[in-house]
């Protein structure tokens, strides 16, 4: 089994969400180590998050399970049931079709890291939790946000024009 080194896997940092929506992320950054290791069947992700910043908007998955283990640091688990203080080893499990908006936030002055694995699926739907906005990613990969009635978001939603 090949080893990865982590030091050559680039970490990519900024977001898919449209506008001002984007803004809670903007300290992410990830490191695809399921594609660097030629993965196809499900991902792995290691997450980086700079003080202050969310991994995600808060979401949850139709098609798609997803699991996570803290590697470093402590962070915030924040879902439908509050907020949950994760530790090094600290895991948690989100399956696909459960409407549990979940993300993680670093509440802490230091560089917090987790792996996050997935299923891939061909297709997805995702919808947040705390914003009128569902995601489609379609077979070609693209991303489509919309209101979750799948009418256009506005700029007041995003700050933009859409």
């Amino acid at each position: 089994m090949p080893k990865l080194d982590l030091s050559k896997i680039e970490a990519r940092g900024g977001s898919g969400y449209p506008g001002k929506l984007a803004d809670p992320v903007a300290g992410r950054t990830g490191q695809r180590l399921g594609d660097a290791g030629g993965l196809t069947q499900f991902g792995a992700n290691l997450i980086h998050l700079e003080p202050g910043s969310a991994s995600s908007l808060r979401h949850y998955h139709m098609e798609q399970d997803e699991f996570v283990i803290v590697t470093a640091g402590v962070c915030t688990l924040v879902d439908d049931d509050g907020e949950h203080e994760m530790r090094p080893g600290d895991c948690a499990a989100f399956p696909a079709g459960d409407a549990n908006g979940h993300h993680f936030i670093n509440k802490t002055n230091t560089v917090v890291s987790f792996l996050v694995i997935g299923t891939r699926t061909a297709t997805e739907t995702g919808y947040y939790s705390d914003v009128d906005m569902m995601v489609k990613v379609t077979n070609n990969k693209e991303f489509e946000f919309t209101r979750k009635d799948g009418s256009p978001l506005t700029k007041d939603q995003t700050g933009e024009d859409t």
